[in-house]
């Protein structure tokens, strides 16, 4: 039996190896010291960006992702500005407001509560 003592992440540890074929080395080479790398400072998490719905120049909107009207909050023939919440999708467990992209009226409006739409299905035009 061979003792060896081993120094792993600055804690020392005492080791006995048994020569089971009967060759041993004749020396172990010494390994030169490690030195520790700083942490590496983490990197900063990238802002989420609120989903876009897609429209177009006549303000027809379609759903950015898939997912469950949980709201309308206007009717057909309603006044909306720029930015106006019209509808509210949920998707994966989080609630998005999907808004007018200009304001004007409220042309039609192709879903109810409850709806489960996929993306780049047609949820509503302002004109």
């Amino acid at each position: 039996m061979s003792k060896y003592r081993i120094t792993i992440n600055g804690k020392s540890y005492e080791m006995e190896v048994e020569v089971i074929d009967g060759s041993m080395p004749a020396a172990a080479p010494k390994a030169a010291p490690v030195a520790k790398a700083a942490p590496a400072a983490p990197a900063a998490a990238p802002k989420a960006a609120a989903p876009v719905a897609s429209s177009n120049a006549t303000g027809a909107v379609n759903s950015p992702m898939p997912g469950t009207i949980l709201k309308v909050n206007v009717e057909v023939g309603a006044k909306v500005n720029a930015g106006d919440s019209i509808v509210v999708l949920e998707a994966m467990k989080m609630e998005n407001d999907i808004t007018a992209p200009m304001g004007g009226t409220v042309k039609a409006i192709a879903v109810n509560k409850g709806d489960a739409v996929a993306a780049g299905q047609f949820l509503f035009e302002i004109e």
